[in-house]
């Protein structure tokens, strides 16, 4: 009996759309970047099908042209940051909201678009916190080459024989780069953060709490649930606080506007995040102000970056455009 089934080149091509787009991701920290280099990627691939002689996995393949399109991109000087690299922090009595031409900023992604299903809670874990904020802004000061070796080697696994040849370098070379890169990233800092976990009880009550203190506006109980030093940041202005006092400060000052909204829950960045919507003039409607996305550590929020440009963000996250209430 013949067997008539076909492989379809293109649904081939397809089953790693959502990886390598996580791969791009972490390379250019831009969400819409990173799904632009995918399908550059996909065209590129689709053209020269005919040609794949196999020597390789097809996956090896693709990562190869993804790396040369990420690499062609890097070369050409884009670097993303956040406000805590480009200035120091303000006073939230004095502090001016100064916005900065793109391509600036880090940008965030919905978990889905960058996270594939993986085999464990390991490598679930290992995959959320390799597209943390403070994670992708360290990769952001390591070299392009070694930018590549290090998420080949540290978060997709590969072993160093296989980065060697996708880079067409030595595994020496491969070896050196990652020793650098790590140095990098220790040098960096990184905060430790609790991975989400959405059955996690003691973090959902945080979150929960957040909303009630957020929408209540009381600042009291906001202050509780913040870290110390927890900071605050607002792209596309590259103004930030740091101390829960500013952060409050800052809210009941010159942000005062964002009393009474709304939060809508979703994730971002292997963490938990909200769409927050303020009130309009007219009773009842809400408008979207912001795409929270938060950190937690040791039970308490670290880091909250309200991105701002909700007009970009929003449709990217599902998120409806007003809410009706």
């Amino acid at each position: 009996m013949t067997d008539t089934t076909t492989i379809d080149p293109l649904a081939e091509l397809e089953r790693y759309r959502v990886e390598l787009t996580g791969y791009c991701y972490r390379m250019l920290g831009s969400s819409f970047e990173a799904e632009d280099a995918v399908q550059d990627t996909m065209v590129r691939a689709w053209r020269a099908l005919e040609k794949f002689e196999g020597r390789s996995s097809l996956r090896s393949w693709l990562y190869r042209i993804a790396t040369n399109v990420c690499l062609d991109q890097l070369n050409a000087g884009n670097r993303r940051a956040r406000p805590m690299d480009l200035t120091e922090p303000q006073h939230h009595a004095t502090a001016v909201l100064k916005e900065r031409a793109e391509p600036t900023w880090l940008e965030p992604v919905p978990d889905g678009r960058v996270l594939p299903d993986t085999a464990g809670p390991e490598q679930t874990a290992l995959a959320r916190e390799s597209v943390r904020l403070a994670f992708m802004a360290a990769l952001q000061h390591l070299p392009p080459k070694q930018r590549a070796v290090l998420i080949l080697r540290e978060v997709l696994a590969w072993r160093a024989q296989e980065v060697a040849e996708l880079l067409d370098t030595t595994v020496a070379s491969v070896n050196s780069a990652l020793q650098r890169a790590r140095a990098t990233l220790a040098a960096a800092d990184i905060r430790e953060a609790d991975p989400a976990e959405p059955a996690d009880e003691e973090q959902q009550k945080l979150l929960a709490a957040y909303v009630e203190a957020f929408e209540g506006y009381d600042m009291a109980r906001l202050t509780a649930l913040l870290h110390d030093d927890a900071v605050l940041s607002m792209p596309p202005y590259d103004l930030w606080l740091r101390g829960h006092r500013e952060i409050t400060g800052w809210m009941l000052g010159t942000g005062a506007g964002c009393r009474g909204s709304l939060l809508v829950p979703t994730v971002a960045n292997g963490t938990p995040a909200f769409a927050q919507y303020r009130p309009t003039s007219t009773r009842g409607r809400y408008e979207p102000w912001a795409l929270q996305v938060l950190e937690i550590s040791g039970g308490r929020i670290v880091e909250i970056t309200s991105f701002l440009d909700t007009a970009r963000w929003f449709p990217l996250f599902g998120l409806p455009l007003h809410l009706e209430r």
